[in-house]
């Protein structure tokens, strides 16, 4: 014969429910206590930051939001460096800004919701960006000839930019960027889904979580390991608020990649397009999901569209890059530097030949 135990003890259950009540506040209070924490840590976070890493260069109103230009150098054509996808902005040039300025003006910037840029709340995809850098230049005051680095998706950003204002561009540089039609054609070679819809997905997300302090905890010395320390600590401290920028710029990437694939023609201005080929690691081919040799069929590929887009300039040429990754310009600084002195190089030769070209005119006309 059998007891029913809860009959024998009829507060058994009550207590038991009540202990696990007792529990799932307790995890309750310890939940709300490191949302507390973590809200505290990212607010001391972003204060520090504002103390610590103020602009590098200066800030300028584009219409009731700053954004922020760093400009080093003297000499004409003015440099402009457009960054890649990412939280970097411009301390992701720091191994050859410098450099750079040793002979020309060169000037590096962040996009909005990027690092220093105050956010926008309209689209952002390559047109309205190069809007953007328009009226940048315009309120700092540089009304210069430019020659126009682009990397990786910078490369459409700085397209869009000739096509708009492409009576300014003299010159341009591009270190392995983005090519308009890279979703469809990468995807077929792969056999796999290589569109950022997941990246988007997840910058949205840490957008989402930024002021718990979480994505701050995350980001903390993720940064290129061969960038110097104070530009990595930069990226760390302005991170979790430049993943909204990043964000932004995903949801126009479609329209971005339409803006670049209406660019037929670079006209005659030098272009140097640098494409890196260093076979993927075994993290990279991990993370997108392929065998070793899909990776090797995909950089040959890409290396076929770079080819592609050098032939936009009938003075447009590809170098490879055999032993750099997609970070060529922090991999292979020196390269990078060579490329812009030969794209200045050539600006400079092109408006010494307009110019000599005009006082020969003038000359015959007296």
């Amino acid at each position: 014969m059998t007891t029913d135990i809860s009959a024998r003890k009829p507060g058994g259950w009550r207590r038991a429910l009540r202990w696990l009540k007792r529990i799932l506040l307790g995890l309750l209070a310890l939940l709300l206590l490191a949302v507390l924490v973590g809200a505290i840590y990212e607010a001391i976070g972003r204060r520090n930051a504002e103390a610590e890493y103020p602009p590098r260069g200066k800030m300028v109103d584009v219409g009731g939001r700053k954004m922020h230009i760093d400009c080093r150098g003297t000499g004409s054509p003015t440099v402009i460096l457009e960054s890649g996808l990412g939280t970097g902005g411009v301390a992701d040039w720091t191994l050859v800004h410098d450099k750079i300025a040793g002979f020309a003006r060169v000037c590096a910037y962040d996009r909005a919701g990027i690092m220093w840029s105050d956010p926008k709340d309209t689209p952002q995809h390559a047109a309205t960006i190069a809007d953007d850098l328009h009226t940048l230049l315009k309120g700092a005051g540089i009304d210069d000839r430019l020659v126009l680095v682009g990397h990786s998706i910078g490369g459409p950003y700085v397209s869009a930019y000739t096509a708009r204002y492409g009576d300014k561009v003299d010159g341009l540089v591009m270190v392995d960027i983005s090519h308009p039609d890279q979703v469809a054609r990468l995807g077929r070679v792969v056999g796999a889904d290589v569109h950022p819809r997941q990246v988007s997905t997840m910058m949205h997300a840490a957008t989402a979580l930024a002021w718990t302090g979480i994505v701050r905890l995350a980001l903390a010395n993720s940064g290129h390991e061969k960038l110097p320390a104070d530009a990595r600590a930069q990226i760390d401290a302005y991170g979790s608020r430049s993943v909204a920028g990043v964000a932004s710029e995903l949801d126009g990437f479609d329209a971005t990649m339409d803006d670049a694939r209406a660019v037929r023609s670079f006209g005659n201005r030098p272009l140097i397009l640098l494409t890196a080929m260093k076979p993927f690691n075994a993290s990279e081919l991990e993370r997108l999901g392929v065998k070793a040799k899909d990776g090797a069929r995909f950089k040959q590929e890409w290396k076929a569209m770079h080819a592609e887009l050098a032939a936009l300039s009938p003075r447009g040429r590809q170098q490879i890059v055999a032993d750099a990754g997609h970070y060529i310009h922090v991999e292979r600084p020196e390269l990078v530097i060579a490329a812009v002195r030969e794209a200045v190089d050539a600006a400079r030769a092109d408006r010494g030949k307009i110019r000599a070209g005009i006082s020969d005119a003038r000359a015959g006309d007296r």
